[in-house]
């Protein structure tokens, strides 16, 4: 018999990411999925100091809605983390639309709605 352990941190790359995040200090942490052409940009109750402001600021660039996570949808992901430990703006943006996985033809417009969140400086916290 086979006993698969999942969980926090189970996967190397989950791992990994933990790793990399606990030894920086980022001001902001943004979490690539692909399904919706929103942002989730808060956790339960936990709203971030500009988490809105600067969401909202995302929101514009992609054209992609700010959105609130449903409460029971918000219990795994890394920006959920991110927020709970660290009390700063961490997003999830759900980039394209369509049946997963998503075509590589539909690389080129999901890059042109985001370069402007992965090229945007001068955001203050």
């Amino acid at each position: 018999m086979i006993l698969l352990v999942s969980g926090p941190l189970s996967e190397p790359e989950s791992l990994a990411i933990y790793n990399f995040t606990i030894t920086n200090n980022f001001d902001l942490v943004i979490a690539y999925h692909t399904q919706g052409k929103e942002i989730y940009w808060n956790f339960q109750d936990i709203s971030p100091k500009k988490g809105y402001e600067i969401g909202m600021i995302f929101s514009k660039l992609s054209g992609y809605s700010l959105t609130n996570v449903v409460y029971n949808s918000s219990f795994a992901g890394f920006k959920d983390w991110f927020i709970q430990d660290y009390k700063k703006p961490g997003y999830t943006i759900e980039a394209g639309l369509g049946n997963n996985p998503l075509p590589i033809s539909d690389f080129d417009e999901i890059y042109k709605n985001n370069l402007g969140i992965l090229l945007l400086k001068g955001v203050t916290l």
